[in-house]
């Protein structure tokens, strides 16, 4: 929990020197030019279909019974079927490219940058898809720490490089540069982490193997189709900004979204510690189990309260004075009001995760699809309505649209969890 929250924090200030630097170097627009690969590159990723979470989940499972050949197998077959379905993702990008670049409605030369970068993005998925298995079962193997570490610091490096060639007039192509870098980082760090904990060789064919294989994807297609709604939700925001409002309003909500999604990680990521340790009480439910399930529940919602409320707070109250100082002169006068808005949409949406990831652990996740489909639904539904009644977009609509989104999704989760657990205390097998 303590290196999730601490890389949450070097993430923040990393963030927060990037944009000024891109902005500077890029410009809105040419800034905006990368958010669109950015949003391929979203959709792209769809094709892990839920496997590295998946990895995370069996590899722990096997090592925690000694089975090193387990966790050999899982990987191996899980890089497999990733390198397989990356191919097909680059082969539809390659074919679609037109078709996705004109949904943007991008002007010329906008245009043919991206469809001259739409290849390489593809190239970049399949190497990604390699990269998150390898720090799942990194994961998986006890150090969830160290895989936090390694993606801050390659993150860190990503900006820097990234700022330097863009710097040197290589404009959207360093980002690009600067981002395979970070994954092949990624990549060294995790083998060498992995091969100090245990010898195994997960490039041996011989490790593939089609019982594994189903595991994995009964365990990840429930996360991949949670995965995969969740996915549509900014990306269609950014498509409809991009289309109706100009491309150049897409780093405004960029900013307010990512930075306040952030400031919502630094008590989120410490969350995230909850699915392994509810799925282990969960094995064996009985009245101990259960009470320890809803003591955690409890004490992360305290948590949320004690700590995020005021957090929350002070940014709503110093965000227009900071991101002033922040910005420079690329400071706009909409950013302020429309970043408190989010910040407020963020914040219920935190009151939903310690529901969400209890009723992953507590193996309910069909609740959680659920949540990723109403917030999505909700969001969407109020974008169109919008567009469809004023024919015009202005990002201080998506962002109402978001909170609106995540206010019902977080009520949902929250719901949900109470009724279970009610229906927990009242069956045969616990008596309260």
């Amino acid at each position: 929990m303590l290196s999730g929250t601490a890389t949450t924090i070097v993430n923040l200030v990393v963030v927060a020197v990037s944009y000024p630097l891109y902005l500077h170097f890029l410009g809105y627009e040419k800034y905006g030019v990368w958010l669109v690969m950015t949003t391929v590159l979203t959709f792209a990723s769809l094709g892990n279909l839920g496997i590295g979470t998946a990895v995370m989940k069996l590899v722990a499972e096997e090592y925690g019974r000694g089975d090193i050949l387990g966790v050999q197998r899982y990987v191996s077959t899980a890089i497999a079927v990733l390198f397989l379905s990356g191919s097909v993702v680059l082969t539809m990008l390659l074919i679609f490219r037109n078709p996705i670049v004109s949904a943007f409605k991008l002007d010329e030369g906008n245009s043919q940058t991206v469809l001259w970068l739409i290849p390489y993005v593809g190239v970049l998925c399949i190497y990604s898809f390699i990269v998150q298995v390898l720090e799942a079962a990194l994961s998986g193997l006890d150090r969830m720490d160290m895989t936090n570490y390694i993606r801050t610091f390659s993150h860190a490096i990503q900006v820097i490089i990234s700022g330097l060639l863009i710097a040197f007039g290589l404009g959207v192509k360093g980002m690009l540069i600067g981002s395979f870098t970070s994954y092949v980082i990624i990549h060294v760090l995790t083998i060498l982490c992995i091969g100090r904990i245990v010898h195994m060789n997960i490039w041996n064919i011989k490790n593939i193997n089609s019982l594994y294989l189903n595991r994995l994807i009964q365990f990840g297609g429930t996360v991949f189709s949670g995965s995969l709604i969740n996915m549509l939700f900014s990306p269609f925001n950014k498509l409809m900004l991009s289309r109706y409002a100009g491309v150049a309003t897409l780093p405004v909500y960029e900013i307010v979204y990512t930075g306040s999604m952030y400031l919502r990680s630094l008590i989120e990521a410490g969350l995230r510690a909850l699915v392994p340790r509810i799925s282990y009480l969960s094995a064996e439910l009985n009245y101990q189990t259960a009470g320890k399930i809803l003591g955690i529940y409890r004490r992360s919602m305290k948590l949320i309260f004690v700590f995020g409320t005021p957090l929350y707070l002070a940014f709503i109250v110093l965000s227009p004075f900071l991101l002033k100082i922040w910005l420079g002169e690329k400071f706009v006068e909409t950013l302020p009001s429309t970043f408190q808005l989010m910040l407020v949409g963020t914040f219920l949406s935190l009151l939903g995760v310690p529901a969400y990831y209890t009723l992953m652990g507590s193996n309910k996740v069909r609740y959680c699809l659920i949540s990723h489909l109403i917030q999505t639904a909700s969001n969407s539904f109020i974008v169109i309505a919008i567009v469809i009644s004023t024919h015009t977009l202005y990002v201080q609509h998506v962002v109402l649209a978001v909170i609106l989104g995540m206010s019902i999704s977080s009520f949902y989760l929250i719901r949900m969890l109470q009724t279970i657990m009610k229906e927990l205390w009242r069956s045969d097998k616990i008596h309260y």
